[in-house]
């Protein structure tokens, strides 16, 4: 029979925060596979968890997704921890699970904290719809794409991202998104706890005269979907009617039915684009 991978959520910084479940089945696992297993050794001392411990990190993830995956299918249960929160978010973890699940491998996760989640509910920002990119790319072309996509995401956005980097990362976000509700939250569950809401502006100006400190979690207003509506009909109507129509018309949709097209596009009546179509 094969083993089984456990994902083991662990504390983002309060160690009271460890679940009885997650000490539990670090202790009887056969190994714990670490993200840094300097920072790991740490945790498990506390809770006296003697589990040999093996690394598992952004820069060997397929080679030792490999080895882990033998010893899978030897029977061995293994433990997967991240530095703090639950693994496979913004964590190689993701790599290691899609090849366990690929090959027929049990895997279950052990809930516990998340940083997004925590930091969410902290926001006084809408919760019902939101969207999480992790760290913006560190590639130029590929970071401005995604912050275009943002600008126009109507979810609550949440981002992470390191001190040495906020400012930069705050003046992009005014260029690209421009003012929005913010709020920025680092420590968390520690005894320097941050949840700091304000604007985009506002931080900017905050941080000139004050240096970032910790990982932050930044949670960003989405964009208003009326605003999203009147920016695509204002797009709508750089064209004609008849240039919007022959738009639909080329991808094979009906006349009828591009013709609603055009009337919801730009907030008409489907008499008026009728009309408006007449010779």
């Amino acid at each position: 029979m094969t083993g089984t991978l456990y994902l083991c959520a662990t504390p983002i910084g309060n160690l009271s925060d460890m679940t009885p479940r997650v000490v539990e089945t670090l202790r009887e696992v056969d190994m714990i596979a670490a993200e840094d297993t300097r920072n790991s050794i740490r945790l498990l001392n506390h809770f006296e968890i003697k589990t040999p411990m093996t690394s598992y990190h952004e820069y060997n993830k397929v080679e030792k997704a490999e080895q882990i995956i033998s010893w899978l299918r030897e029977g061995k249960n293994i433990a997967l921890v991240t530095d703090a929160g639950t693994p496979a978010i913004s964590d190689p973890g993701e790599v290691l699970v899609d090849r366990c699940l690929k090959e027929g491998i049990p895997v279950t996760s052990l809930p516990g904290c998340c940083a997004l989640i925590t930091a969410l509910t902290l926001s006084g920002l809408p919760a019902r719809r939101f969207c999480f990119e992790g760290f913006l790319p560190s590639d130029k072309k590929e970071k401005k794409f995604v912050l275009d996509e943002l600008s126009r995401e109507t979810r609550t956005i949440i981002l992470y991202e390191a001190p040495h980097h906020l400012k930069r990362t705050l003046a992009e976000l005014y260029q690209t998104l421009g003012e929005r509700h913010i709020t920025l939250c680092r420590e968390l569950t520690k005894r320097f706890e941050t949840v700091f809401p304000t604007t985009v502006e506002g931080a900017l100006h905050f941080y000139e005269e004050h240096e970032p400190k910790g990982e932050y979690v930044l949670v960003i207003e989405g964009l208003d979907p009326k605003a999203l509506k009147r920016e695509e009909q204002a797009q709508w109507e750089k064209l004609t009617i008849e240039e919007h129509m022959e738009l639909y018309e080329s991808q094979g949709i009906e006349r009828k039915e591009a013709m609603k097209k055009v009337a919801a596009d730009r907030g008409m009546g489907k008499r008026e684009v009728y009309q408006a179509l007449l010779p």
